[in-house]
């Protein structure tokens, strides 16, 4: 993990100078939610548009995305963006979709949101690639608008086989849509951070934090991710209770 003084190197160079070890046991404080939240995905599936993907291995699986047409989001991507990072971590990482330099790349979380991912997972003794790093959808959507609910639908159980090959300790989810998605609620993220929730019928723990574009946005919120981000930790470590 390294000791507390090289995570604090890290944490400041996040720019976050608070996040100091002296208040590493301090309580998160009440939070507002960000935005008003949508509606959580309800669309009824429809089997005939939905893949079978529960036999196939990591390259068929990464084969099956990179073919995918099920939705119109195939029509405007340059490319899918499958995941990557250790296939046996301990920690998933679940975003929210690609955006322009993600779907030019074809890689989850790079840019500036994925630099200060980095940092976050620094400041938890974690390298980028000890991790596993994923999105609810592999395309890109058009102008980084929010997924539309049958495109969720039809890329979910990439998403799930994905979950059933790492079989992780700890799923961190980032940003609302992400935690949403993940938990089938609407409850707002800043509700959904500070406490440990499940995943379905798997019991993975999955802890919920803000995305590192929205902290980007609004750094005074990076002490509350920093309580996410150790919540997650002894997740790991520990073992936390719902």
């Amino acid at each position: 993990m390294g000791d507390s003084a090289t995570r604090l190197r890290y944490l400041e160079a996040m720019g976050i100078q608070a996040w100091r070890t002296r208040d590493a046991g301090a309580p998160a404080a009440a939070e507002p939610a960000p935005s008003p939240a949508p509606a959580a995905a309800t669309a009824e599936p429809e089997p005939a548009g939905l893949p079978d993907v529960s036999q196939l291995d990591w390259e068929a699986l990464q084969a099956r995305v990179a073919q995918c047409t099920l939705c119109d989001l195939h029509e405007s991507r340059t490319q899918t963006v499958f995941g990557t990072g250790n296939r046996d971590a301990d920690w998933l990482i679940v975003g929210e979709a690609p955006g322009r330099d993600e779907d030019l790349q074809g890689e989850p979380f790079v840019g500036r949101a994925g630099q200060l991912l980095n940092a976050m997972l620094k400041a938890v003794g974690l390298e980028r690639g000890q991790v596993y790093i994923a999105n609810i959808l592999k395309c890109r959507p058009p102008n980084n608008r929010d997924p539309r609910p049958e495109e969720v639908l039809r890329c979910e159980p990439y998403l799930m086989r994905q979950i059933e090959l790492i079989r992780p300790k700890l799923i961190l989810a980032v940003g609302r849509i992400a935690a949403q998605n993940l938990l089938k609620t609407d409850t707002p993220i800043g509700k959904l951070r500070g406490r440990v929730h499940r995943l379905g019928d798997t019991g993975i723990p999955v802890v919920a934090t803000y995305h590192p574009a929205y902290l980007l946005r609004s750094p005074q919120e990076k002490r509350k991710a920093w309580q996410d981000l150790k919540l997650a930790r002894s997740v790991v470590e520990k073992g936390v209770a719902t």
